[in-house]
């Protein structure tokens, strides 16, 4: 029984495809989960509500109130109850309102008080599911760190063949239970991340930067956090939010104060992933006033900023140093360098000349190489995929 003692929230939409939910039920429960059921009101056209309290062992919900008493079904407590919330099938317009945080029913308000990870399984007829706006609400949800369980090709219920297919039950129930074993891959472990641009102030209103966004370390340190480490992410300057209780930001601006913040806890550290786009230079004098216009700037000078990679590398113990190499050109050769350099135990490599990789994409490309410059190449993937590729590399160096 390997989710013996796991709560699991079941969410279900108005699809065909929720007549595969009652099976999924049942093989959780033979896994020893405590399961808990929440439909939205149409669903209950295509599965039963007494077939899922059945099997569940429990109420099938699916209003706020319960119109015999009144009482209230709390979406609070659900969303606390949970150690995960499958949501299988997912709709179209489910996935619109968890996008949109659209309220308007029990599983939504549930799922946005969720305090645990979300899995959700798409289902509907080719032609939707390849609609843009359901690869971008899908895209979004990934990037709030929701996790995906894709559809696959197969026959659908309108008789055509594509896309759109919800997961097979047995494949989802193994999703679940890898989930589960792989939550305390990092237990005990500290892990230091870096994320985001820096910023290097030209005077108090100006700066010198670049367009790093932060996602790809954001997503990092949430997928150490679910899997059991405590994380401490310094950040640069980002719009990026940070939704796991294992992890501590620190937001600094310049490089110089990423690299203060670093080198203070670095020692204390088990794992550094240093994702960050630093800035490689800085303005060699700063003034303190607003440099005016009509006053003219003809040039500004500029001198390195400190080495965090490098200096980290040279202070490395016991701990495992990974590096980032975004290139434009001679993309192996300058990781190589990098990797050997900087005393790193790998680098994780893009390049900008691959579509939908580096900066602004919720997208990355990436290939790992080890000191013993072995290549790991990966296809593009969302960069919460990513991110579980890089630990479980990093997995395998521990």
């Amino acid at each position: 029984m390997q989710l013996k003692g796991k709560k699991i929230l079941v969410g279900i939409t108005a699809s065909i495809a929720a007549y595969k939910i009652p099976i999924l039920v049942r093989l959780l429960k033979k896994e020893g989960a405590e399961i808990q059921v929440i439909m939205t009101e149409a669903s209950r056209d295509f599965v039963s509500q007494l077939t899922l309290a059945t099997l569940s062992g429990n109420p099938a919900y699916y209003l706020p109130f319960n119109p015999t008493d009144g009482t209230w079904n709390s979406h609070v407590e659900f969303g606390r109850w949970a150690d995960l919330i499958l949501i299988a099938p997912c709709s179209a317009s489910t996935l619109s309102k968890m996008a949109q945080g659209n309220s308007n029913n029990l599983l939504i308000t549930t799922y946005l008080s969720a305090k645990c990870p979300v899995y959700f399984a798409p289902a509907m007829d080719l032609d939707m599911f390849a609609h843009p706006s359901t690869k971008k609400n899908i895209d979004t949800l990934i990037s709030y760190g929701n996790h995906l369980i894709d559809s696959q090709t197969g026959e659908l219920a309108s008789g055509l063949c594509g896309a759109g297919r919800m997961e097979e039950p047995e494949k989802i129930l193994e999703i679940i239970i890898h989930h589960f074993k792989k939550k305390n891959d990092f237990a005990g472990k500290k892990i230091l991340i870096t994320a985001g641009p820096t910023y290097e102030s030209i005077d108090p209103v100006r700066f010198i930067g670049n367009f790093s966004s932060g996602r790809m370390g954001y997503a990092i340190a949430h997928e150490f956090a679910n899997r059991g480490a405590e994380v401490t992410l310094i950040s640069g300057p980002s719009s990026q939010k940070v939704s796991h209780h294992n992890i501590q930001r620190l937001g600094v601006q310049s490089a110089q104060q990423m690299f203060e913040a670093c080198r203070n806890l670095f020692d204390q550290s088990d794992i550094a992933v240093m994702s960050a786009a630093v800035a490689d230079f800085k303005p060699k004098n700063v003034p303190k006033v607003k440099i005016k216009k009509e006053d003219g700037l003809n040039r500004i000078e500029l001198e390195p900023t400190v080495d965090i990679l490098k200096t980290l590398g040279s202070l490395k113990k016991r701990q495992i140093l990974i590096g980032f190499a975004l290139e434009t050109s001679n993309e192996l050769e300058n990781a190589q360098k990098k990797l050997q350099s900087k005393n790193c135990d790998a680098i994780v490599l893009n390049s900008l000349q691959d579509a939908g990789a580096g900066f602004q994409h919720d997208t990355n490309k990436i290939s790992i190489i080890d000191k013993s410059l072995n290549k790991t190449d990966y296809p593009l993937k969302s960069k919460a995929e990513v991110a579980t590729d890089i630990c479980d590399f990093i997995l395998t160096m521990i």
